[in-house]
């Protein structure tokens, strides 16, 4: 869905449950990870592509297009959900998702993927390649904008904290950032893997506009998201209060939902809990 053809508040939420019961099937039939991750950044994305981002499913590659890198890579089932969804690509394809012979890899990846502006998962890589896109589009004088997703655990990489000087030395107010902040990295919670708080105030002393808004909000999403920049001459940092496995109430701020699938059974269960939510 294209930024021309915006979708209401409901359409968002109804748009968000999809794309959390696509992920949940694909994840449950391929015997892969990071339900949990998909889980928690689906209203981002929802809001995105349903009523943020200024791109034309009929030409991805449309040069005016707005730049989408979603860097937190392992979330790759829930992004080729978004990009189907969006009309880039049937939805028929998300059979493909970790099979052999497809091309829709376990991490996130742009090649055969229309809508996919570069692979992703090696954590630090998104938000540096961003910046360099945001700096060209500056010093063209284009019109399009520069958004990154990016996990809270991925902050733990030093060249996202270089890319974060680079963005703020150039003024790059084309360039947001989305940091899903579900407080759960890998094998345990960020506070006791390394510690980001007080994150906003990082991320102000470092030049950054900030806002922070519930990330399963899609009205302060959009409100937010709508207003860009936030600050002239400022880059836009969005931290997004989430909660990893958000809409399964069992796999809620679980640290084992961040590798493990469900199974045949416990798929039954979560897409019902989707579904009603």
């Amino acid at each position: 869905m294209s930024a021309d053809n915006r979708a209401s508040d409901d359409e968002l939420r109804a748009l968000a449950r999809k794309l959390r019961s696509h992920s949940l099937r694909m994840i449950s039939q391929a015997k892969t990870s990071h339900i949990g991750s998909c889980l928690s950044v689906a209203d981002i994305l929802a809001v995105l592509y349903g009523r943020i981002l200024r791109v034309d499913p009929k030409r991805p590659a449309w040069p005016s297009r707005d730049r989408l890198i979603v860097s937190k890579g392992h979330a790759a089932a829930i992004v080729y959900a978004a990009v189907a969804e969006a009309g880039f690509m049937p939805v028929e394809r998300l059979a493909e998702f970790a099979r052999n012979g497809g091309q829709l890899y376990g991490h996130v990846t742009h090649g055969g993927v229309p809508g996919i502006e570069m692979s992703s998962g090696s954590l630090g890589h998104g938000l540096p390649v961003g910046t360099g896109m945001a700096l060209t589009g500056k010093r063209a004088g284009e019109p399009w904008r520069v958004f990154v997703v990016m996990s809270d655990g991925e902050l733990d990489e030093g060249s996202n904290w270089e890319a974060m000087l680079f963005a703020c030395h150039h003024q790059l107010d084309n360039l947001t950032i989305i940091i899903d902040y579900n407080k759960i990295q890998s094998l345990d919670w960020v506070d006791k893997t390394l510690r980001l708080e007080p994150l906003a105030d990082k991320f102000r002393a470092f030049g950054w506009s900030v806002r922070e808004v519930d990330g399963h909000d899609v009205k302060e999403l959009s409100s937010t998201l709508g207003t860009l920049p936030l600050e002239g001459g400022k880059p836009n940092a969005i931290i997004a209060h989430t909660v990893k496995g958000k809409g399964v109430s069992w796999m809620e701020g679980k640290v084992l939902w961040h590798y493990k699938q469900p199974t045949p059974d416990e798929l039954v269960t979560a897409l019902a809990e989707v579904a009603a939510s």
